[in-house]
């Protein structure tokens, strides 16, 4: 056994490419996009490191180009899933006692694998799966998972480090064990890095994971579970299992040795989870840890001393950049009347700006939102609200699904703070506007609080200080990450730990000691070096 306390390298966010014309990322990520375009995998299900084909088979499509086939991929049933959860299990004994410099080691290797040789494969997977632009897939699946992973082991570090008090006499310390069974991870599709932190950050700390990717971002996810392979990853310590969810409800969820719940997904499916748990409570073996964060409905707050044109180009990247398919994309804003005629120029002029189309032309700023039926959600808000005489289109408005899932930057403006469109969590490109006179900003304010059930992102635009303190501390309770003059998305580890809560989540602040924390069981020991030897209390000794 090595004795030696082993300093961690010190993590830095990973610096990102810009694919501007003449470089050679761009040369390259280019040729990567040629080629994944060109061949169609084939993905198994991965149990105890095994390939395993089942007899249902589902496509991978570009959202873009929804009859360009990119991988066939197994689907696990009931008997995979049970497989899963033993192949967990087996392993856990082994992976929970390695050294952690060992465990460690593996993530670390597996960030600088994404970081240079797999960077592009990343990239491409995520653009052509989830119709990502290079900017965006370059954040996500490059920049984001690599920090996910060098600092989520950085974090680990952190928390082992965290050590009681000790007195004459006596040593305590404090001995950081994994949960006591298994976690479940359930990925989204919208972040190839939220897919690949959710079973990695509870594998770092010593535990097993059953994970269930979404459907619709396999592709970029399997590539992941290769690097983490090739990275020294034992055999079953994370199983790869594509499946229907109310099959890993019905078999994972409820088996007595899940100790663990790892999640981003809506709201309404971490509820049923929930409910699921607490109806099965008297089965597990412990209380399982309920993990999660859901959904958005984030805002845009302008004050009269707000910088219009700075609004306007907040407004617009928030709101557009990546179809408006994150939790954290600006999806409603209170302007007010004073600013509006200015700011309504530059969203109408910039927004008609954007180019929307395939993701491998660069010129586009938007892709294709995710699937049909995120299509068809996203489309009936915009028909509801070209019906509606409490609103009015002032951008966009339109959207063909001959080719790829495309809906165009979509802005609306409304007479009614509690509009549909301002309450509800769309998860497509599409904003919309109150317009509030100057002298009713205690009444938006208190709108902004409460129109929606969630708490996860929001922004202030003000120049003067005495505002921003004001409305800092009037929405203190509205959103876990905040913002003062940007836009409301764009989280970066280590910067900005990111989750809400409300109707959120559970923000346990993903990327982040706060969240590493709640993978752990922790033990204190303490050792007396003097052991009394008596039973009676010197207080005794006289009536």
């Amino acid at each position: 056994m090595s004795n030696g306390i082993f300093k961690i390298p010190t993590p830095a966010n990973e610096p990102g490419n810009t694919y501007a014309p003449g470089t050679k990322e761009r040369e390259t990520l280019k040729a990567e996009l040629t080629r994944q375009s060109g061949i169609v995998i084939d993905i198994p299900v991965i149990i105890n490191g095994e390939n395993i084909k089942t007899d249902t088979v589902k496509q991978v499509v570009m959202p873009h180009d929804h009859q360009h086939v990119l991988a066939n991929y197994s689907q696990a049933g009931e008997k995979e899933l049970r497989d899963a959860v033993e192949a967990a299990m087996a392993a856990k004994e082994a992976w929970a006692n390695m050294a952690w410099e060992h465990r460690a080691a593996i993530f670390l290797k597996a960030a600088d694998l994404i970081s240079g040789p797999y960077r592009d494969v990343m990239n491409a997977a995520t653009m052509l799966g989830q119709s990502k632009t290079a900017v965006q897939a370059e954040i996500d699946s490059a920049q984001e998972l690599i920090d996910f992973l060098r600092f989520g082991v950085d974090y680990a570090n952190q928390v082992y480090q965290i050590q009681p008090s000790s007195m004459k006499n006596v040593w305590n310390r404090t001995d950081y064990r994994p949960l006591d069974g298994f976690v479940l991870a359930i990925s989204p599709f919208n972040f190839t890095a939220i897919g690949g932190n959710l079973p990695a950050a509870p594998a770092m700390m010593g535990n097993v994971v059953v994970w269930k990717p979404a459907t619709t971002s396999i592709l970029a996810n399997y590539y992941f579970m290769r690097i983490l392979e090739e990275a020294g990853l034992p055999k079953g310590v994370i199983n790869f299992v594509p499946s229907r969810g109310s099959q890993v409800s019905e078999v994972v969820l409820t088996d007595p040795r899940m100790s663990g719940f790892h999640f981003t997904g809506s709201t309404s499916t971490f509820q049923t989870i929930w409910k699921t748990v607490g109806e099965n409570i008297a089965n597990y073996k412990s209380y399982p840890r309920l993990i999660g964060e859901t959904g958005g409905k984030d805002f845009v707050f302008a004050h009269e001393t707000a910088q219009a044109d700075k609004v306007v180009a907040n407004l617009v990247r928030g709101a557009f950049e990546y179809q408006g398919q994150k939790c954290s994309a600006a999806s409603r804003a209170y302007i007010p009347a004073s600013l509006w005629e200015e700011v309504k120029a530059g969203l109408v002029a910039e927004t008609a700006k954007l180019k929307v189309g395939d993701v491998r032309d660069f010129r586009n700023f938007m892709g294709a939102v995710i699937d049909k039926a995120a299509f068809d959600s996203i489309t009936s808000y915009i028909d509801y609200a070209a019906a509606s005489e409490e609103a009015e289109i002032i951008a966009g408005g339109t959207y063909d699904d001959s080719v790829g899932y495309f809906v165009q930057p979509t802005i609306i403006v409304t007479t009614n703070p509690n509009f549909k469109t301002m309450v509800e969590e769309i998860f497509g490109p599409v904003l919309t506007i109150y317009v509030y006179e100057n002298d009713q900003l205690e009444e938006t304010l208190h709108a902004v609080d409460t129109a929606s059930m969630y708490a996860l992102t929001g922004s202030i635009f003000a120049q003067d200080r005495g505002a921003i303190l004001h409305l800092e501390n009037r929405l203190s309770g509205a959103a876990g990450n905040f913002y003062i003059n940007d836009k409301p998305t764009g989280a970066m580890i280590n910067q900005q730990p990111f989750g809400g809560s409300r109707g959120s989540g559970t923000n346990d602040k993903a990327g982040s000691v706060f969240n590493m924390i709640r993978w752990t069981s922790p033990r204190v020991i303490k050792e007396n070096f003097a052991p009394t030897a008596e039973v009676a209390y010197p207080f005794m000794d006289a009536e």
